[in-house]
């Protein structure tokens, strides 16, 4: 039954509901599908099929007595090498973590989704630590663009994102700390959504502070409001966590369409950002499909000077102190590019990373104004396509790291603000291109509301990269 894997977590869960398939049907054919795309373009870091399909059985028992667990009740998810899975190691991409443990607890949002019957695939890969926006590690290799497997698939999150391009899963759980979720999902061609900070519980604490937020990558928007109102349950071990959102539940929130939204598109961050003529062309063509149903555009950039330096103040520093207390041995184990940040990182003091604090304050009363006339922000998600796998950077780019070619999406970690990518189309190289969506602090359902707008009108989505990658 390939075809189940064809289908978003919404239109599982209906199918289960009317007895048209069961769980163990569609376990089944993510896992199959899993395997057979593993080889060429290396997404997991682990499979755990019996599991799975034991959690499916269990599941299509509720299913048969009408009484499922919860919203997701049998649909197959992954979950980034990042966060703790019970019963299955978590080893972030690095050698440095032994594989021997206990390893007998859920990070918060892999909870909630356990607490509504999701059935749990495997683990994801990840560069190692999340620390760049490829994902290669010295644990698990290179993760390859399902599009075209001589391109990256993007990071910190790309064995989520290309799991779910692939029909892996409809789900997938990722973070993002400086576009994590947002980088791979643009250049897999899916839905990723970095919720606004807090909203969805983080536990063990990243390295990296309040830039990191766990966030869905979906099909589509309305797969990740489903899954948004499961992962944004309240979990005692996060500190930082926010309340019930204001607006009640974010499935409800997708309906009302974009008419009278106040939308502000920036092209370039004001003629900062030199963006790939398919990249902005395609954009822009969705921005008009937003104006076309009744949304009021006005092409306005946000008051934003490149925050670069202090987002790398902050983003080494947690890089050091991920890698602080390593010694000689483990340290010469490390990817070569996140020992040489760790060491920029353990530079820095006290002051310098203030003051990186008082530019993010800064941007957040920034953005915090702009908002009060924009209901949101458009941008395009990246300023590129998928390059080459295995680099972190583009080949004749000049670029020394990562941020060179991320410009759109850290600046909104900073902030805080909700931000999410939407496919809105292929290059000429068949490569897709994603449109970033931003909204105010607490305004999640803006960002999902206007995207589910999108896939509604037939301006959202690519062709999928089929069974077998390019």
């Amino acid at each position: 039954m390939s075809e189940l894997t064809e289908l978003t977590a919404v239109q599982l869960v209906d199918g289960y509901r009317k007895g048209e398939f069961s769980p163990v049907d569609a376990a089944r054919a993510a896992l199959e599908r899993a395997e057979h795309v593993q080889p060429a373009v290396n997404a997991f870091v682990r499979l755990e099929a019996e599991e799975a399909l034991a959690q499916a059985a269990e599941s299509a028992g509720r299913w048969r007595r009408g009484a499922p667990a919860g919203l997701l009740d049998g649909v197959p998810v992954t979950v980034k090498d990042i966060l703790l899975l019970r019963g299955t190691p978590t080893l972030r991409g690095s050698r440095t973590i032994s594989a021997q443990g206990r390893w007998d607890e859920d990070a918060p949002s892999a909870a909630r989704l356990r607490e509504h019957g999701a059935v749990f695939l495997g683990k994801t890969t990840t560069p190692e630590f999340g620390w760049k926006g490829v994902t290669d590690s010295p644990l698990s290799g290179v993760t390859r663009n399902p599009y075209d497997v001589s391109r990256t698939a993007g990071g910190s999150s790309g064995g989520s994102a290309a799991a779910v391009a692939l029909g892996a899963g409809p789900l997938s759980l990722g973070t993002d700390g400086g576009g994590s979720v947002r980088i791979p999902a643009a250049f897999c061609g899916i839905f990723g959504l970095k919720p606004t900070y807090g909203r969805v519980p983080l536990y063990p604490a990243s390295a990296f502070g309040t830039l990191a937020h766990v966030g869905p990558m979906t099909r589509d928007a309305a797969d990740a409001a489903l899954m948004m109102d499961v992962i944004s349950g309240p979990d005692a071990r996060d500190w930082s966590a926010l309340g019930p959102a204001a607006g009640g539940s974010f499935v409800d929130a997708l309906e009302g369409g974009v008419r009278g939204l106040r939308v502000a598109y920036s092209p370039s961050l004001g003629g900062q950002v030199a963006v790939r003529p398919p990249v902005a062309a395609a954009v822009r063509r969705t921005v008009e499909r937003l104006a076309a149903l009744g949304a009021y555009v006005t092409e306005a950039d946000p008051d934003l000077t490149d925050p670069v330096e202090a987002f790398h103040t902050l983003w080494f520093s947690g890089a050091a102190r991920v890698t602080q207390h390593f010694g000689p041995h483990q340290r010469q184990l490390l990817d070569p590019g996140l020992r040489e940040i760790s060491a920029l990182g353990a530079r820095f003091g006290a002051l310098d990373y203030l003051a990186a604090v008082d530019v993010r304050m800064e941007l957040g009363r920034r953005m915090g104004r702009f908002h009060e006339s924009y209901d949101v922000l458009v941008t395009p998600t990246l300023p590129l396509t998928a390059f080459e796998a295995g680099a972190e950077v583009p080949a004749g780019s000049g670029h020394r790291r990562w941020t060179g070619w991320t410009p759109f999406t850290y600046p909104f970690n900073m902030t805080q603000q909700p931000a999410a990518t939407v496919p809105v189309g292929l290059d000429g190289d068949g490569l897709p291109i994603g449109l970033q969506i931003v909204a105010a602090r607490h305004r999640d359902d803006l960002v999902l509301r206007t995207a589910h707008a999108l896939y509604e009108a037939g301006a959202a989505g690519v062709t999928p990269p089929g069974a077998s990658p390019a």
